[in-house]
Parts: structure tokens; C-alpha cells; sequence
């Protein structure tokens, strides 16, 4: 079966389009966490205002975001990282064969 040369370039361009947005995805969430969790631990209270709030139970919501926030991290891998998932694919056709197999050997036992 020959492949398309324009199907396989758009589908490398779709695959290489998810895997920016994942990277992306992992630069954001290290800046973003990695601010948060140095607020979090006071290493930044000499850069903040006066008025900032630093006492340490404002910033208790931030272990809970980034626990939160690494669970959707380990889901957009999952996602990312289907195609190499065979075993889920490779079982339905195994229960596919088993059944085929019952039916067949039913029907051989009847003639």
C-alpha cells in the first residue's frame, strides 16, 4: 500500500504541532509552578511589596495546583503518546479470535 505524500506530510505536521503544544505545556507549568512554589517559600518576599501578603497559609492552594496541574500534565503524555499503546489494541483482537474461535467450534460441533 503506497501512502499519499501529501496525507503523510500533513499527518507529520499534525504530530509535530501536538508535540509543540506539549512542550509548551511543560514550559509553562515549570515557570509558572516553579514562581509559585518559590513564593510559596519565601525565597521571593524580598522582591515583593510591603503590602504583599507573606505569611505562609496564604499560599497552601499552591501544593494542591501543582498536584493538580501535574495529573493534566501526565494526561496530555498520555494522549501524546497513543499511538505507542498497543497492548490495549492488540487484546481486543485477541478476545476477537477467542470469540470467532467459541462460535466455530460451536457450529463444528452440530454438523
Amino acid at each position: 500500500m503506497m501512502v499519499n505524500k501529501d496525507t503523510a506530510r500533513e499527518n507529520a505536521k499534525k504530530r509535530v504541532k501536538e508535540l509543540k503544544g506539549y512542550y509548551r505545556h511543560i514550559f509553562i507549568f515549570i515557570v509558572v509552578n516553579g514562581f509559585l512554589y518559590l513564593l510559596k517559600t519565601g525565597v521571593l518576599n524580598s522582591l515583593l511589596p510591603e503590602t504583599f501578603p507573606k505569611e505562609s497559609y496564604y499560599y497552601d492552594w499552591i501544593n494542591a495546583n501543582i498536584l493538580i496541574w501535574a495529573v493534566l500534565l501526565v494526561v496530555h503524555t498520555l494522549i501524546l503518546q497513543r499511538h505507542k499503546f498497543t497492548f490495549f489494541k492488540r487484546w481486543e483482537e485477541r478476545q476477537i479470535q477467542k470469540y470467532i474461535e467459541e462460535d466455530r467450534n460451536k457450529v463444528d460441533k452440530y454438523k
